[in-house]
C-alpha cells in the first residue's frame, strides 16, 4: 500500500497539520507532567497517612495493656488499612482482621514501596521500632523519629526487644481515580488537538487569502489584462513581499509587451517602404518594355532597398542578441583617438558635402571590441553631422581618468526633454526636425547603447542651449 504523498497536500492542509502535530505534542507533555504531579501528590498524602498510623503503633507499643485490643481499637475506623506486627524472632503479634496472610506483609523489603499482596495494591511501609520489655517502664523520648527506645526503672536493668511493623494502605481507589483521569486527559488532549487544527486550519485559510488572490490574478492574466496590479496596503509582511515581486513582474511583462508590440509594428511599417519600392519599381519595368538602360537603373534601385532590407535584418540579428546576452565582446587594447580620426576621414566626403567641420580632443585607451566601439562611434557621428547645421562643427571630446568618458555633441535645434529618454529605443520618431534621412533604418543609437553596455558602459544623452551631447562611459 502506497503512502500518502505529503506533497498532494494543500498549503492550508500541510500547515494544518503541522499545526495540529506542535499542538498534540505540547499537550502531549504537558498531559504527562499533569498526571505524573497527580500521582504524585497521591503517593505523598499516603505516606503521610502511613506516617501517622505508625507513629500511633509506636505510641501503642509503649503502653501497658493488651496490645491486641489497642491495635483493633485504632484501626477502627480506617478502611482499607492494613496492619501486621511480629517479634523479633519473626512471630506474628498482630495481624489486621482481613489480612489473610500477614507473614506475606511482613515480608516485603524495609522501607517504602508499592506491594501487590493477595491481588490487592498497596502502598506499604515497613520498619523495625524497639521497645523496653519490663512492665516499670517509662517512656523516653523517641529517637531518630523510626526507633523508639524505652529505659526501666532506676535500679531494673531494661530488657529491649525488637518489633517489625508493616503497614499498607490499599489504593485501588487512587489507581481507578488515576486510570480515568488518564482516559479523561487522553480524550481531552486528543478534541484540543483537533480543536486546533480547525482553527489552525481556518486561521491558515484566511492568511491565505492574499496567496489565492495572487493565484487568481496569474491565472486570469492576458495581454489585455497587465495593467491589473495587486493590492499591498494590508496584507501581512511575507504576502506583501511576494505581491511587490509580482506587481513588478507585471510592470515589466506589461514593458516588454509594450516595446514588442511597438517593435513589431515599427517593423512591418519600416518593411513595408522597401517591399512597396520594390513592388512598384517591378510593376513599373514591367508594364512596358524598356531599354537595357532603363532596366539597369531598375536594378541598381532594387539592388539599393535590398541592401536597406538587409542592413536592417543585419541590425535587427544584433539587438535580439543583445537583448539576450549573446553578444560577447572581444578584448584588445583600443586607441580611441586613432579610431575617431579614422571615422573622421571616412566622413569627411559627407561633412564637406554638409559644410560641417569634424573636431577631435583629447585621447582615451580602453579594453574592449573595436569593431563594436567603432560601429557605436560610427553611429553617433552620422547623427551627429545628419542634424548640425551647415557651418558648423561636430565634436569628440576624449578623457581618460578613472574610467574612460566619450563625448560626442553638435550644435542645432535641441531635443525637446520628453524625447531625450526614448532616444535609444528601436524605431522611436522624434520631432519632425530630427527626423531620419532615408539613409537610416532608425536602428543606430539602439545598436550604439547594446554595444556600450555589452562593454559594461552607460549612454547619456542631453541637449540645451542649441548644443546636442552624447556621452558614453566606459570602465
Amino acid at each position: 500500500m502506497k503512502a500518502f504523498p505529503i506533497n498532494a497536500l494543500s498549503l492550508t492542509a500541510r500547515i494544518s497539520l503541522l499545526f495540529a502535530a506542535a499542538a498534540a505534542a505540547v499537550l502531549l507533555l504537558v498531559g504527562v507532567f499533569v498526571a505524573r504531579a497527580t500521582e504524585r501528590h497521591f503517593v505523598e498524602m499516603d505516606y503521610h497517612e502511613l506516617g501517622g498510623k505508625l507513629d500511633l503503633v509506636r505510641n501503642l507499643l509503649a503502653q501497658d495493656g493488651d496490645l491486641t485490643r489497642r491495635l483493633d481499637d485504632a484501626l477502627v475506623g480506617h478502611h482499607g488499612l492494613v496492619l501486621a506486627l511480629a517479634a523479633a524472632d519473626g512471630a506474628v503479634l498482630y495481624a489486621s482482621a482481613d489480612l489473610a496472610d500477614p507473614r506475606a506483609l511482613l515480608a516485603q523489603a524495609p522501607g517504602r514501596a508499592l506491594w501487590r499482596v493477595e491481588g490487592q495494591a498497596l502502598r506499604g511501609l515497613l520498619v523495625r521500632v524497639e521497645r523496653a520489655d519490663n512492665p516499670r517502664r517509662s517512656p523516653a523520648a523517641p529517637g531518630d523519629g523510626s526507633h523508639a527506645a524505652y529505659a526501666g526503672s532506676p535500679g531494673a536493668a531494661g530488657l529491649l526487644q525488637d518489633y517489625t511493623v508493616a503497614i499498607g494502605l490499599d489504593i485501588s481507589h487512587h489507581e481507578e481515580f488515576m486510570g480515568r483521569f488518564r482516559q479523561g486527559l487522553g480524550l481531552a488532549m486528543g478534541l484540543a488537538a483537533l480543536a486546533a487544527a480547525a482553527l489552525g486550519w481556518a486561521a491558515t485559510r484566511t492568511g491565505l487569502t492574499p496567496l489565492r488572490r495572487v493565484t487568481a490574478l496569474a491565472a486570469g492574466l492576458s495581454a489585455s489584462r497587465l495593467g491589473e496590479r495587486l493590492p499591498q496596503a494590508r496584507a501581512p509582511a511575507e504576502i506583501e513581499t511576494l505581491a511587490a515581486a509580482f506587481n513588478a513582474m507585471l510592470v515589466r511583462l506589461e514593458d516588454g509587451f509594450r516595446r514588442l508590440s511597438e517593435f513589431s509594428s515599427d517593423i512591418a511599417h519600416e518593411l513595408r517602404t522597401p517591399l512597396s519600392n520594390l513592388m512598384t519599381q517591378t510593376q513599373v519595368a514591367l508594364a512596358h518594355p524598356r531599354t537595357p538602360e532603363e532596366y539597369r537603373e531598375t536594378l541598381y534601385s532594387t539592388l539599393e532597398e535590398c541592401e536597406r532590407l538587409a542592413r536592417m535584418v543585419t541590425d535587427m540579428l544584433f539587438l535580439a542578441q543583445a537583448d539576450n546576452g549573446l553578444i560577447v565582446p572581444n578584448r584588445e587594447e583600443v586607441a580611441l583617438a586613432a579610431e575617431v580620426d579614422d571615422l573622421f576621414e571616412f566622413f569627411e566626403p559627407l561633412a564637406s558635402e554638409a559644410g560641417v567641420a569634424l573636431v577631435r580632443q583629447g585621447a582615451a585607451r580602453v579594453t574592449g571590441d573595436r569593431l563594436m566601439l567603432r560601429r557605436a562611434l560610427a553611429n553617433l557621428l552620422a547623427n551627429a553631422i545628419r542634424h548640425t547645421p551647415r557651418g558648423g562643427a561636430v565634436g569628440v571630446v576624449l578623457e581618460q581618468g578613472e574610467g574612460v568618458r566619450v563625448a560626442v555633441e553638435n550644435p542645432g535645434e535641441a531635443i525637446d526633454p520628453v524625447h531625450l529618454p526614448h532616444l535609444f529605443e528601436r524605431f522611436y520618431r522624434a520631432d519632425p526636425a530630427r527626423q531620419r534621412s532615408s539613409e537610416g533604418v532608425g536602428l543606430g543609437l539602439a545598436i550604439t547603447r547594446s554595444s556600450v553596455e555589452a562593454h559594461g558602459g552607460v549612454i547619456t544623452a542631453a541637449s540645451a542651449d542649441g548644443v546636442t551631447r552624447f556621452e558614453i562611459r566606459l570602465g
